[in-house]
């Protein structure tokens, strides 16, 4: 390893924040080490056409298996159900808020949505949590970065937009946020709020660097809403969420899996040993397919 690390992320501003909040404690933990970033596009960035499923890692990560990089930083969130086996997740720094919010205009503040509302998201879990929740919406496919998207609200273009908080508290655009979208109702994206720092398999000196950083509980968490969403072959297309928490040894974690419209939904928690994270994932993944999950799924892909 050269004394100059090469970490790589995407070029967003929300990225290039979230690598400087990785790089920030890296540095603290190895004080050493020269850290130097590498910005890359990725197909996601590329290609915003509605009905596209985004693949923020993709680039990234092909040049950290050809060695171009030593570390990669990625939302958690976004990182593929199953890791190329070639890569590593080696650590989480701690988690952000996980939940979601409305972003609504500026005018005189009301946390109410008209009848009928206009409001702005591209995933297809967030649709159905809307329109479950209420049915009178019209939920507008959008695309683009979280300025992009409050643009959109403050134009008139639509009447809110749903974003994650943890997104609009790295920008430091907290303030902006909406009312707080109740977990009950609206379980997040699978490591959602979640940063991910990966490797390459089998590097044990980065492996270790990376491991300074990580922090347990979060890793608990994020292992066991990952293997859920693996278990029901979930990515971005399929509209499920999961949340996990940890109390001492135990981690508990919320699924759930939704049709397209949000008429149906079925959720399930169960909890276990913190040590057991990818284990307790798998099997209430298992289990809601017994339930019937299959049917909600399937009816998502049609």
């Amino acid at each position: 390893m050269t004394d100059s690390v090469r970490v790589g992320t995407r070029r967003s501003r929300l990225a290039r924040r979230q690598t400087g909040i990785v790089l920030d404690r890296l540095r603290r933990s190895a004080p050493d080490r020269r850290f130097r970033t590498v910005p890359i596009e990725t197909s996601g960035d590329r290609d915003r056409r509605p009905g596209v499923a985004p693949d923020f890692t993709d680039a990234i990560d092909r040049a950290l298996r050809r060695g171009e990089l030593d570390l990669a930083v990625h939302s958690a969130k976004d990182l593929p159900v199953e890791l190329d086996p070639s890569l590593c997740l080696a650590a989480c720094p701690p988690r952000a808020d996980p939940r979601d919010c409305l972003v609504l205009p500026l005018r005189p503040r009301s946390s109410a949505l008209a009848r009928g509302a206009r409001v702005g998201s591209s995933s297809l879990r967030r649709r159905a949590q809307l329109l479950r929740w209420r049915p009178d919406l019209e939920v507008v496919e959008v695309r683009g970065n979280v300025d992009t998207r409050i643009g959109l609200v403050r134009s008139g273009r639509v009447d809110a937009v749903i974003l994650a908080v943890a997104g609009l508290q790295r920008l430091g655009r907290g303030a902006e946020a909406g009312p707080r979208l109740p977990l009950s109702r609206f379980l997040p994206a699978p490591a959602q709020g979640a940063l991910a720092v990966v490797t390459r398999a089998g590097d044990d000196e980065l492996g270790r660097l990376a491991g300074r950083i990580d922090h347990a509980p979060t890793r608990a968490r994020v292992t066991a809403e990952r293997a859920f969403a693996a278990a029901l072959g979930g990515d971005c297309r399929v509209p499920l969420g999961a949340l996990a928490s940890v109390r001492g040894p135990t981690v508990a974690l919320v699924g759930e899996v939704l049709s397209p419209d949000g008429r149906t939904s079925l959720r399930r928690v169960r909890s276990g040993l913190r040590t057991s994270a990818d284990g307790l994932g798998a099997r209430l993944g298992r289990e809601m397919l017994d339930a019937g999950a299959l049917d909600l799924l399937a009816s998502a892909r049609r």
